[in-house]
């Protein structure tokens, strides 16, 4: 496991290149595009195996209409698009075709969170998590990385049911190696702390290791715990790190109602309530700018949770 934070890679990439692999391994498997798909990177599909790209143009109500018609064919459907039409344009259909029938359809939101490149407050999905995760029979993952990216691909292949996986534009430092197994369900313990746990999934995940390396420079040490899989939720997992450590602080490029930070919160308050604080972004609507700034304005930088973790301690 790579905790280096020095290497890089894209998800949309590593989604491309596997979904490619997927469509030429697999019958079955076609793929679904909104008119996105040089972002997104299923264009790889659409240059290399056009029988099985499927353009539906801006219409996302449609396109998933149609992956549910696909799905009951024995088709399995990967619908990718960005995370904001996803989740909001195309709800009603990803509840009432998708979801309540329980369809083997696959869906990725792309340019998820805030850092979607200058796209405007339109393309930013702070909500999604908070969206699927409301939805019965829907799995709902977060991956930190290019890697794990690929392995829930794999996953999700094989899985039978619907599926949402959201994953981000820009590139985010590889954390984890090809030995990594993802498991439904599951945290991930990327280190160990006996001061805090700091929660997070996602594109967060790689600023909670930075956050971590910060707060052990001042003698804080805290326990990051990456959860890919946010329903279904290890509640185990969170109950054993409010025991070990008795104060927690989840983080999420998310808004903090609805996401991880509110699943996390669910479980304590009826397992075993401990100190809680939760870094994400507050009740606004987000707005274009350079990363950089974003992450400072909105405050979920590296430096914001480890403010936060400070906070959370003094409550301990």
């Amino acid at each position: 496991m790579k905790t280096t934070l020095t290497e890089k890679a894209t998800m949309r990439d590593a989604f491309g290149n596997k979904l490619l692999e997927l469509s030429l391994k697999d019958e079955s498997v076609y793929v679904l595009d909104g008119d996105l798909a040089n972002s997104t990177k299923v264009d790889k599909i659409a240059n290399n195996n056009p029988r099985k790209f499927l353009q539906m143009g801006i219409a996302e109500q449609n396109m998933l209409s149609l992956a549910s018609g696909l799905a009951t064919t024995g088709i399995q459907p990967w619908v990718s698009t960005f995370a904001a039409f996803l989740s909001k344009r195309a709800i009603d259909q990803v509840q009432v075709q998708i979801a309540q029938p329980n369809l083997n359809v696959k869906m990725v939101g792309g340019y998820s969170g805030l850092l979607t490149g200058l796209t405007g407050k339109t393309h930013q999905s702070l909500e999604d998590i908070a969206i699927f995760r409301s939805l019965a029979n829907m799995l709902v993952l977060a991956p930190a990385d290019s890697t794990e990216v690929e392995k829930i691909i794999e996953f999700a292949h094989q899985y039978k049911g619907p599926v949402y996986m959201r994953i981000a534009r820009d590139p985010y430092p590889i954390i984890f190696d090809d030995t990594y197994s993802f498991q439904l369900g599951k945290a991930v313990t990327l280190t160990e702390g006996k001061d805090v746990t700091i929660i997070s999934t996602g594109t967060e995940t790689s600023r909670a290791l930075e956050a971590s390396k910060q707060l052990l420079a001042e003698d804080i040490s805290a326990s990051v715990m990456h959860m890919p899989s946010i329903k279904p939720l290890d509640k185990e997992a969170i109950i054993q790190a409010a025991k070990s450590t008795h104060v927690i602080v989840t983080a999420e490029e998310h808004s903090i109602y609805g996401g991880l930070g509110s699943a996390v919160a669910e479980v304590l308050v009826e397992e075993y309530p401990v100190p809680m604080l939760r870094v994400g972004v507050k009740d606004r609507n987000a707005e274009s700018g350079p990363n950089e700034e974003m992450l400072k304005k909105y405050e979920i930088s590296a430096n914001h949770i480890v403010k936060t973790v400070k906070e959370a301690l003094t409550r301990k």
